[in-house]
C-alpha cells in the first residue's frame, strides 16, 4: 500500500473516509496486482497503464475510471464525463460491491487490451498569427524575444487575447 495514498484517506473528511477505504479494498481485490499512486495530489490505481481513482473534497467524495469513455456502463452509473457517484456524503451511497469490481475488473481488462486511448477533443487548428499582431510585436525586440519563449499555449491564448478586442486601438 502506498503511504501517501494511507495519509490522503487518513486527511480525508470523516464522510470520505469508510468510501475511499471501501474503493482501495475493491481496487486491490478486483486486481491484486494493482499499483497505488498519488497523481494529481489524488490517489489513483494502475495496472498497465491507469485504471481509475477517487477525490475528496469538503463536503463529498468522487470516483471515476480514467478510461470512462471506453468502459462499458451497463448499470447507468456514469452520470457525468470523468468520474460517477457525483457528491458521494456516504458509504452507502456507492454501488453495490459486485457492481463496483466488475466496473474495477472491465477497466482493467481494457488496459490488458490496451483499448483505445481517452477522448481528447478535437485538436485546435493551426494558430494564424496575424500580420498586424507580428509587426508591433517585431518593433520590440524584449516584446519579440518574450512571445517566441512562449509555450505554443500561452502564444494561443495571448493572440487570442488580442483578436478578440474588438476596436483596433484596444489591440
Amino acid at each position: 500500500l502506498n503511504p501517501g495514498v494511507t495519509a490522503y484517506i487518513a486527511k480525508s473528511p470523516p464522510s470520505a473516509k469508510p468510501i475511499f477505504e471501501r474503493l482501495r479494498r475493491l481496487f486491490h481485490k478486483a486486481c491484486p496486482a494493482i499499483e497505488e499512486r498519488l497523481k494529481w495530489s489524488c490517489p489513483s490505481f494502475e495496472y498497465k497503464g491507469m485504471v481509475g481513482g477517487f477525490a475528496g473534497f469538503k463536503a463529498h467524495a468522487a470516483f471515476g475510471f480514467w478510461r470512462q469513455d471506453v468502459l462499458p456502463d451497463p448499470e447507468g452509473l456514469f452520470k457525468t464525463r470523468g468520474a460517477f457517484g457525483n457528491k458521494l456524503t456516504d458509504v452507502s451511497q456507492l454501488p453495490a460491491v459486485g457492481i463496483i469490481l466488475q466496473y474495477i475488473r472491465r477497466a482493467v481488462q481494457l488496459n490488458e487490451k490496451g483499448a483505445p486511448a481517452r477522448f481528447r477533443g478535437k485538436p485546435k487548428p493551426a494558430m494564424k498569427v496575424p500580420p498586424y499582431f507580428m509587426t508591433a510585436v517585431r518593433k520590440n525586440k524584449k516584446a519579440l524575444a518574450t512571445f517566441e519563449a512562449f509555450s505554443p499555449s500561452a502564444k494561443r491564448e495571448y493572440v487570442e487575447w488580442i483578436v478578440d478586442a474588438k476596436q483596433g486601438e484596444t489591440r
